[in-house]
C-alpha cells in the first residue's frame, strides 16, 4: 500500500521557475490592461494601414509599405520596452507592488529578469500581428532576419533601461506624462513614419543619436534595403543599453 507524504515542504522554487511564472503574470497585466493594448497593438497597426494605403508622407521610389513597416517594428518595440514598461513600473512603485515583491523569493535580478522576459514575449506577438497585416499590404521583407533579432533585443535593452531610469528616480505621475511625451516627440523626429531627409541638415547628428532612430534606420535598411551587418545601428543601440541600465541600476528606488 502506498503511503501520501504530506509533510510541507518549505522553501523557494527554482529561479527559472519563479522568472516564468512573474513573465507570464507581467505579460498578461500588459495584454489585460486596455490602455496598454491600445498604445502596444492597436495605434502601431493603425499608423501601419493608414500610412501604408494612403499617401500622408512621400517615401521616394518603391512601395509605400516596404517604407512603412520597419518603422512601425521599431514602434513597437519601443511602445512595450520604454512607455509601456515605463508607466507600468513606476505605478507600481508608487502603490507598494515592488515593495511587496521584494518580500517574496523572487530576488530583484530575476523581477528584472521576469520583467524583461515579458516584454520580450509581448514583442513577439506584436511583430507577429504587425507582420501578417504588412504581408496582406503586399509587404515585401528582405535581409538577415538574425540582424532583425539582434536589433530587436539592443533595442528592448535600451529602452528598457531607460524605462527603469525614469520608473525608478520619478513620481509615478511624472513617468506617466513623461514617458507619453517622449513617445510623441521620437515617434515624430526618430524617421518612423518620415524620412529624415525632410529635417534641417543641421539637427541630422542629434536624430541620428536617438536609439528610436537607429533602430529604424537599422530595421529599414535590413528589411527594405536587403542590407548587411547593421553595424552603425546596433552601436548607437548599445551605447544607449549601456548607459541607461548602469544609471538605471545606480539610482532605481523601489520604494
Amino acid at each position: 500500500m502506498t503511503t501520501l507524504d504530506f509533510t510541507p515542504r518549505p522553501g523557494a522554487a527554482p529561479l527559472p521557475r519563479m522568472v516564468l511564472a512573474q513573465a507570464g503574470a507581467e505579460a498578461r497585466a500588459t495584454l489585460r490592461n486596455g490602455e496598454q493594448l491600445l498604445l502596444t497593438m492597436i495605434i502601431p497597426i493603425l499608423l501601419l494601414v493608414g500610412f501604408s494605403v494612403a499617401p500622408l508622407v512621400d517615401v521616394g521610389g518603391g512601395p509605400r509599405v516596404d517604407f512603412v513597416t520597419p518603422g512601425i517594428l521599431a514602434l513597437a518595440v519601443m511602445s512595450t520596452a520604454f512607455t509601456g514598461q515605463a508607466i507600468a513600473t513606476g505605478f507600481e512603485r508608487r502603490y507598494g507592488v515592488l515593495k511587496r515583491l521584494g518580500a517574496t523569493p523572487l530576488s530583484r535580478a530575476g523581477l528584472l529578469l521576469a520583467k524583461t522576459v515579458a516584454v520580450v514575449g509581448v514583442e513577439v506577438l506584436q511583430v507577429v500581428v504587425i507582420a501578417v497585416v504588412a504581408l496582406a499590404l503586399s509587404w515585401s521583407p528582405h535581409g538577415n532576419p538574425l540582424w532583425v533579432a539582434a536589433l530587436i533585443l539592443l533595442g528592448t535593452a535600451a529602452f528598457s533601461g531607460l524605462a527603469l531610469l525614469m520608473a525608478g528616480t520619478l513620481r509615478a505621475e511624472a513617468t506617466l506624462a513623461a514617458a507619453n511625451l517622449v513617445y510623441l516627440v521620437l515617434l515624430g523626429l526618430g524617421g518612423v513614419l518620415f524620412p529624415l531627409d525632410r529635417f534641417p541638415a543641421g539637427v541630422r547628428p542629434v536624430l541620428d543619436a536617438l536609439p528610436i532612430t537607429a533602430l529604424t534606420d537599422g530595421m529599414r535598411s535590413v528589411l527594405a534595403g536587403g542590407g548587411g551587418f547593421p553595424g552603425g545601428p546596433l552601436l548607437v543601440l548599445a551605447c544607449w543599453a549601456a548607459v541607461t541600465l548602469a544609471l538605471a541600476a545606480r539610482t532605481f528606488r523601489w520604494e
